[in-house]
């Protein structure tokens, strides 16, 4: 017990460090990562996964990543376009990737098991110089 009361910060000092390394893994949303647009693009090519854009359809007309289905946020619950199969993983964008965090959270409840967010939104995915194309 002297031990402890004479080394107390360094307790204090080893619990703070392991909650900062559990905290990435807790603030998930349940599992969704973030992921980047080269790990997207890897996602894609190795596991078939599908790109969802939860943009308004404005926005999506404006530009949005190519191959991308877009399925607004507001209706993601009784959509018919999104896959099937929910073991599939689907990435998610928006233009910034705020809205694609909330999208994932309700794929989530819909049973689907692996939701990604593309960090940074179509954003990051025009600076990372990948295909982007214009609906007419």
């Amino acid at each position: 017990m002297k031990f402890f009361i004479d080394n107390w910060f360094l307790f204090f000092t080893a619990i703070v460090s392991g909650g900062l390394l559990l905290w990435p893994l807790l603030g998930r949303g349940g599992g969704a990562g973030r992921v980047t647009p080269a790990q997207a693009v890897q996602l894609i090519n190795r596991e078939k996964a599908v790109l969802i854009d939860v943009s308004e359809p404005a926005e999506y007309a404006g530009a949005h990543v190519t191959g991308s289905k877009n399925v607004p946020l507001g209706s993601l619950d009784g959509s018919g376009d999104l896959p099937k199969n929910k073991t599939l993983p689907v990435v998610l964008v928006c233009p910034s990737g705020t809205r694609a965090v909330r999208a994932a959270a309700t794929l989530k409840k819909l049973g689907f098991e692996k939701p990604h967010v593309l960090a940074g939104g179509l954003a990051a995915w025009r600076e990372a110089n990948l295909p982007i194309e214009k609906s007419a």
